[in-house]
């Protein structure tokens, strides 16, 4: 996918200009959420699949508190969904952004160059 990245200009409508502020709070605001490495690695799990609270914390080898906090986050700004079954509490991602943020940081960080 090839977008074009908006071009602010002196020619610009003061509602052309509040939409991009909109979304550059928006997307200030996700980048914040995923930028705790606890955060990052609990999406990078979820990416496979809905996973229980205690399954994320074995697999971050981290404390229920810390682990319900991150998780308190991501629910915050709407990147995951929890669904409760009994006792336990599942979590999965609530739609594309995440998956698609972590294919773009794989491709930034982790993929070996050419």
């Amino acid at each position: 996918m090839n977008m074009a990245l908006p071009v602010i200009h002196d020619d610009l409508s003061e509602d052309e200009l509040d939409r991009i502020v909109d979304k550059a709070t928006t997307a200030s605001a996700f980048l914040k959420a995923i930028s705790h490495e606890g955060r990052l690695m609990i999406l990078c799990h979820l990416v496979t699949g809905e996973k229980s609270v205690t399954e994320l914390e074995e697999l971050l080898s981290a404390r229920q508190a810390a682990v319900s906090q991150q998780l308190s986050r991501l629910r915050l700004e709407g990147l995951v969904v929890p669904r409760r079954d009994g006792k336990a509490i599942y979590y999965r991602l609530a739609d594309h952004r995440p998956r698609r943020m972590l294919e773009c940081v794989y491709d930034l960080f982790c993929r070996d160059e050419d």
